[in-house]
């Protein structure tokens, strides 16, 4: 019997120590290089970015965080104002979502292994949550593409931030996810998908990003003001477009955009900036740095704000409508664009989203928009005009007799936010994105009230023009975005604005 005993225990223990062999641990792949190998020496200097950072302002819920991944001594203050928020929260889980610096793939990677681990120790992968998530849409996977090593190069955006999870949170579970794909269809389903499994739990997501690279100090940071305002404005659909188009960088954009889709669904409504920095503030090199941001997205109990409105000078409409005109005229008259030197005007040089409308006696002649604020506001005008009068596919190119009859609107959109009651949508006030899969279509405010629309027929209306069924607006898979817009045009009853 005693033999017998000895032999099952042998057993067991044989049986436990392949199971421990089995497991699959991501092993540290930047530790001595973005951070202290050494787990005394990282633990120190975690510690003292904590503790550096003042107290807190943000008393509201957070649901996520944004937070760089460069090298500690580059990045590592402006992380740890995210993650000094976290002092006392245990949450259940920690999602955290990279870009993919290492490898090309075409999908959300979540890990298909056991652990992640840093020379704090190993953290244990919610592999019930990572397996429910892979399941939830075909663009997301369980894989290793993304976390293994490849051609002995390990991918950073995740490992990073786990030593900081490690000294605020203790223990917790882990779900690592790598973007491999960064349309608005890829964000969109992974952040839809982790709001759905993480409704009634207590779940951080945190999106690993660095802003700008490379570029001379004063330029990364107009360039970098223009993502965090975005966030800000809670505007990732504009996000979506200008990072996958590259007008805006950030090499953890898509991470973000799902984050905030994420994080919106779980209640989410307000971004808070904790801090800004660059690589050229720590290392007094700014001829090519590297930028990095911190965000807290909250749940706020106050109404979500609406954007502030916008206005223009007379001066400033004037000059507009002036360069519109011109822009038309050499597009049609000498077929090319117009070659403008900008303005002094700073309203003007603010980026924004603006529509060109021409017209005939009051009918459209053409009507071309940049939704996203991909350009200075005066050169955005510029661009649109001239496609407006011969790039309207719906229209015949303006002829040089027609320039004289031409009369036209301007039209200068806010930011777009998700409508989450399409109660809350205003004929008159609002216009409307409607978006499902990589179909959109847009209509102006004034479009409804031209046409006599209630909202239910604008909502309709505005599924066709995405060429989607026109009840479309009603199903899960659709988002709808209102904006308002600041319209005005060169005949006499708009010169002032409507």
């Amino acid at each position: 019997m005693r033999k017998q005993q000895l032999g099952r225990c042998a057993s067991l223990a044989i049986l436990l120590a392949a199971a421990a062999f089995a497991a699959q641990v991501r092993e540290p792949a930047v530790a001595g290089a973005f951070y202290p190998a050494d787990a005394g020496e990282l633990r120190k200097m975690v510690d003292a970015l904590l503790a550096r950072q003042p107290a807190s302002t943000v008393q509201d819920p957070i649901i996520a965080l944004i937070a760089p991944h460069a090298g500690y001594p580059y990045s590592g203050a402006v992380a740890a104002r995210a993650y000094a928020l976290l002092k006392g929260r245990k949450p259940e889980r920690v999602v955290v979502i990279a870009p993919s610096h290492v490898e090309p793939f075409s999908f959300a990677s979540v890990y298909d292994g056991d652990a992640y681990a840093t020379p704090l120790g190993a953290v244990p992968v919610d592999k019930a949550f990572a397996a429910k998530l892979a399941a939830a849409d075909r663009r997301i996977r369980l894989s290793s593409r993304g976390h293994a090593p490849v051609g002995g190069r390990g991918e950073h955006a995740i490992e990073v931030h786990l030593p900081f999870l490690q000294r605020v949170l203790g223990d917790f579970q882990l779900v690592p996810v790598v973007m491999g794909s960064h349309g608005y269809a890829d964000c969109r389903a992974l952040g839809t998908a982790i709001a759905k499994l993480a409704a009634g739990s207590d779940t951080l997501i945190v999106a690993s990003t660095d802003l700008s690279h490379y570029h001379p100090y004063d330029e990364a940071v107009k360039l970098d003001r223009k993502v965090l305002a975005a966030i800000q404005d809670w505007d990732y659909l504009s996000m979506s477009r200008n990072f996958e188009s590259r007008v805006w960088e950030a090499c953890g954009g898509a991470p973000v955009v799902a984050a905030m889709i994420a994080a919106e669904r779980m209640g989410a409504n307000k971004a808070v900036l904790l801090a800004y920095a660059n690589s050229g503030d720590v290392t007094k090199d700014r001829m090519r740095v590297v930028g990095y941001g911190a965000l807290a997205l909250t749940k706020s109990p106050a109404a979500r704000a609406a954007a502030p409105p916008f206005t223009l000078a007379q001066s400033d409409r004037e000059e507009l409508l002036r360069l519109a005109r011109i822009s038309v005229e050499t597009a049609v008259r000498e077929g090319k664009l117009y070659d403008y030197k900008g303005t002094a005007s700073e309203p003007l040089m603010q980026e924004r989203g603006a529509f060109v409308t021409l017209k005939q006696k009051g009918v459209m002649r053409g009507c071309v928009g940049y939704p996203a604020p991909m350009k200075p506001l005066s050169y955005t005008v510029r661009d649109v005009a001239a496609l407006a009068a011969v790039h309207d596919r719906r229209f015949p190119p303006v002829t040089p007799v027609e320039l004289g009859r031409l009369q036209y609107e301007i039209s200068v959109l806010s930011p777009f936010r998700r409508v989450l009651n399409v109660e809350e949508i205003r004929v008159g006030r609002d216009g409307l994105v409607i978006r499902r899969g990589d179909a959109e279509g847009l209509l102006l405010p004034q479009v409804p009230v031209e046409q006599g629309w209630d909202r239910n027929t604008f909502l309709e209306q505005a599924c066709l023009k995405a060429g989607l069924p026109p009840r479309a607006w009603r199903d899960e898979e659709t988002d709808i975005f209102s904006f308002t817009a600041f319209v005005f045009s060169d005949e006499p009853a708009g010169v002032a604005g409507k």
